[in-house]
């Protein structure tokens, strides 16, 4: 291309000069025609060197082009190979994290599995902490502390039934009647259960920490766990409290409350079932707000039962329920409500109200 250029330059410039030469130089002569064949010259000369710095404008502009593009080739190049640079070290500290959060939450749910209390607490508290340092897993093991507590349980008797007075033993040993040996109890078995109660009230424990939002629900505190479902379906519940705390749906169906029940100013912004629950002790839920649907029928309420200023924004049901000690709903608001409840002499009783401060509250 450089070659043909040079050679249409000089082509031109050559044209240019034979025209100006002869045709315009005919019938001159003396000084005239000598000064026209030297402009004639000229004019031809400046052609050629004005053509030649066209297209040496022309190619210093393509090299500056060409530069350019190799250089935002080159940035384009670079910026595409640290984006990917970048994408494959997020992806590995990603799988490298959840890796990690894996192996962890493996673990703890291997040590609920483990003959010795002090693994299952450890356990415990290793999922509280995966749940914790990540949101979308609290769900999860929520699940898992809750299947946990869903496991037969049978508390420990507080104490053992004293021998009856006024019985002698005989001072001889009798030779006609055979003597069997009176059963001793079984200690390991009792200690056994004494340390899943208290693994249990630490399992209850972490519930209760991060059901909670604080004392301000528009600013809850950073251990709140938002939109929290639980299923106690069935299961075996030691003194267990839960006031002011904020929780989506919540199943007790069947469950068993060994000892007080705490869920006074709680609020269920789901459906709360306590259907066939058994509250052994007092059942606190004053000032509780359940935006679902409230059912607690065939519940039964062994001591107090106190709902009130309870909220029951739509259908609040007992039908079946058993009243036992007091009963309150005073200043509760309840939305559609069915109510059919038998007590020991088929109504409720005329006491007064228990004191709030009463027990475990």
């Amino acid at each position: 291309m450089m070659w043909l250029t040079a050679a249409v330059i000089a082509l031109l410039t050559a044209a240019a000069v034979v025209l100006l030469w002869w045709p315009a130089t005919a019938g001159l002569n003396g000084d005239k025609l000598v000064s026209t064949r030297l402009d004639a010259l000229k004019i031809g000369l400046s052609i050629g060197l004005g053509s030649g710095g066209v297209v040496a404008l022309y190619l210093s502009w393509r090299r500056q082009d060409s530069t350019e593009r190799t250089l935002a080739h080159q940035q384009d190049v670079h910026t595409a190979t640290m984006a990917h640079q970048d994408r494959v070290a997020k992806a590995a500290e990603h799988d490298a994290a959840e890796r990690r959060l894996s192996e962890l939450y493996l673990k703890a749910v291997e040590q609920l599995g483990s003959p010795q209390a002090a693994v299952r607490h450890g356990g415990l508290y290793a999922l509280e902490r995966v749940a914790q340092d990540n949101p979308p897993q609290r769900q999860t093991v929520v699940n898992v502390i809750c299947a946990y507590l869903r496991n037969p349980y049978t508390p420990p008797r507080e104490t053992s039934e004293p021998r009856p007075l006024g019985i002698r033993r005989p001072l001889l040993r009798s030779t006609t009647i055979p003597r069997t040996p009176t059963p001793q109890p079984d200690a390991q078995a009792r200690d056994s259960r004494l340390q899943e109660r208290e693994v249990r009230l630490t399992a209850q424990g972490i519930l209760q920490r991060h059901l909670y939002p604080g004392e301000d629900p528009a600013s809850p505190q950073p251990t709140f766990w938002r939109d929290i479902d639980i299923d106690l379906t069935g299961a075996t519940l030691i003194d267990f409290m839960l006031p002011g705390a904020q929780l989506r749906r919540a199943r007790f169906d069947g469950a068993t409350f060994t000892g007080y029940a705490g869920f006074g100013g709680a609020t269920f912004t789901g459906d709360a079932g306590f259907d066939g629950a058994t509250f052994s002790e007092a059942a606190w839920f004053d000032g509780t707000t359940f935006t679902g649907h409230a059912v607690f029928d065939g519940a039964t309420f062994t001591r107090h039962a106190v709902f009130d200023g309870a909220t029951f924004t739509t259908h609040a049901g007992f039908v079946g329920a058993t009243f036992i000690g007091y009963t309150g709903f005073g200043g509760a608001t309840q939305g559609e409500l069915a109510f059919d409840p038998t007590a020991d002499d088929a109504s409720p009783r005329d006491e007064a109200s228990p004191d709030p401060g009463e027990g475990a509250l």
